[in-house]
């Protein structure tokens, strides 16, 4: 079981089964989110009880995602990706699921308590994100937590008629604590 984590604004905790219905009063993700993940949305998206039913039993499954919530509601998800215990490194992913919660703090408020209990938890050294290189709201949101482009990997999301590139941000334990 994975332990919840609360912030000032938030609870990131476990998905648990009525987290189905509270998904499915959510409705779909907005296409602008989407869009930013590299996904494009032609028309209205199906999103009905099997898709809040996988997405519960997903993050259930999955040993290092949780719910974020906040205000009683629920926001989106956030979780820690191919963590290697050897080489102290995992990856993060953060996803809301309306465009009109974006840019209110809620993705860096969940990301500091994961990445805090990646650095002191899991004893993690380093935390990567990769982030399409026209998604600018992303981007300065990681910077902001002080993660630093270390690289880019070329055309690897066909969005909008074109390829895109995606940017590789990285940051040590030692920069979280400084920051």
């Amino acid at each position: 079981m994975k332990p919840t984590l609360q912030t000032e604004h938030l609870v990131l905790r476990d998905a648990v089964a009525e987290d189905v219905a509270r998904r499915l009063a959510v409705g779909p993700t907005s296409p602008e989110i989407l869009r930013a993940y590299g996904q494009v949305v032609s028309g209205p998206a199906a999103f009905g009880e099997p898709e809040a039913e996988r997405w519960v039993s997903w993050l259930t499954a999955h040993p290092n995602a949780w719910v974020i919530e906040g205000e009683g509601r629920l926001l989106g998800a956030i979780r820690l990706d191919n963590v290697n215990h050897d080489d102290k490194r995992a990856s993060l992913a953060i996803g809301l699921f309306n465009i009109a919660d974006a840019g209110k703090g809620t993705g860096s408020e969940a990301a500091r308590a994961v990445l805090r209990f990646a650095f002191d938890r899991l004893e993690l050294h380093r935390v990567s994100v990769r982030v399409l290189e026209f998604n600018t709201r992303a981007i300065r949101l990681y910077a902001k937590l002080g993660f630093q482009v270390e690289g880019k990997e070329r055309e690897t999301a066909f969005v909008d008629g074109k390829w895109c590139d995606d940017l590789i941000m990285g940051l040590l334990e030692r920069e979280f604590l400084a920051g």
